[in-house]
């Protein structure tokens, strides 16, 4: 017991006093004694303790009751302290990985960050907005020396900050294939080795990888497994799934991804997303694809960085919507000449 004897002591002559004469003098006495213990760490079931020992000495053993139900008490503050300090050192972990998230979230920002480029005869609009602290989604862009664009927009399945180092592994590996392994089927192919060698067994990744052609307004592109992207064609007004199929990156070593293309006329745009978009919530619903076209074809009129924002923030500001996933969406219009 932290208590010294003679503290012991004091206090039983205290509370005699007390008892006593009901003076109000000893009982502030009591109390300054007892804020000293808080400096000491003496726990409040020391000091119940405490008061139960002078009891005993006071009364030889009498007020045998009132003496269980102290000890009662007793009982009670330390199951109380024990709680407390359990909690206490949970708080303490919590504002600890909280922080070291948001280091991470500012290092993951850094790491993939990327330039919306500026190419001729295209508009190019992207919205990336994380679920929790970090993101599992991706998107990038690789300027060839060719003069055409490469874009590219993954989801990690899977959270945190595996999750976080695999986009960015991703990034650096896009960034380091030489020019003539830009085309996408190759991009896939060798990304998808990448993937199968480096990352967990039980962790996999979508992507979507187009490469346009300013030249020719053709766009190619393939797919492991990520949510389809569509086509808004401006001669027919209406949007079209575009259907690409392949298996997501890291399941077997050996695969091929088929590689398809469309022609880009003026008018036309592409919009690329990932199941986050699709997967929010709405009056306890999933959002249908022909609401997510309707909205997006809604703002069509805003540049293409606009009309991303303006997607979301629809969206957002519904008052029964609820973001379940990484949101992430992207639109590359063909500028009308």
């Amino acid at each position: 017991m932290k208590l010294i004897k003679a503290e012991g002591e004091l206090y039983k002559d205290l509370l005699q006093q007390y008892l006593e004469t009901k003076n109000e003098y000893y009982l502030e006495k009591a109390k300054r004694m007892s804020v000293s213990f808080v400096n000491r760490n003496i726990y409040p079931e020391e000091i119940v303790r405490l008061h139960m020992n002078s009891i005993d000495t006071l009364y030889e053993g009498e007020f045998g009751e009132y003496k269980l139900s102290l000890q009662f008490l007793l009982e009670a503050l330390i199951a109380y302290r024990e709680a407390h300090e359990e909690y206490n050192d949970l708080k303490a972990e919590s504002h600890e990985l909280k922080a070291e998230m948001e280091v991470a979230a500012n290092m993951q920002k850094t790491l993939l960050a990327t330039q919306v480029p500026d190419v001729k005869d295209l508009d190019i609009g992207a919205i990336s907005v994380p679920f929790k602290q970090l993101n599992g989604d991706y998107y990038h862009f690789v300027k060839g020396e060719d003069g055409s664009l490469g874009v590219a927009i993954a989801d990690v399945i899977g959270k945190g900050v595996s999750a976080a180092l695999s986009m960015s592994m991703i990034k650096y590996a896009l960034d380091s294939f030489h020019d003539e392994l830009m085309n996408p089927s190759a991009i896939l192919r060798h990304l998808n080795r990448v993937v199968e060698r480096n990352v967990a067994s039980n962790m996999f990744i979508t992507m979507f990888y187009g490469q346009f052609f300013p030249s020719s307004n053709i766009f190619r592109f393939s797919s492991a497994g990520h949510e389809p992207g569509y086509h808004y064609r401006a001669k027919e007004g209406k949007f079209f799934e575009i259907n690409a199929q392949g298996l997501v990156l890291g399941v077997l070593k050996h695969t091929y991804y088929t590689q398809y293309e469309i022609q880009f006329e003026p008018g036309d745009y592409i919009v690329l997303l990932t199941d986050g978009v699709t997967e929010c919530l709405r009056s306890n619903r999933f959002i249908e694809r022909e609401e997510v076209l309707e909205v997006i074809e809604q703002y069509s009129h805003l540049s293409a960085q606009e009309q991303v924002h303006q997607v979301y923030f629809h969206f957002n500001h519904l008052d029964d919507f609820e973001l379940k996933d990484d949101f992430t969406l992207m639109i590359i219009k063909k500028d009308v000449c």
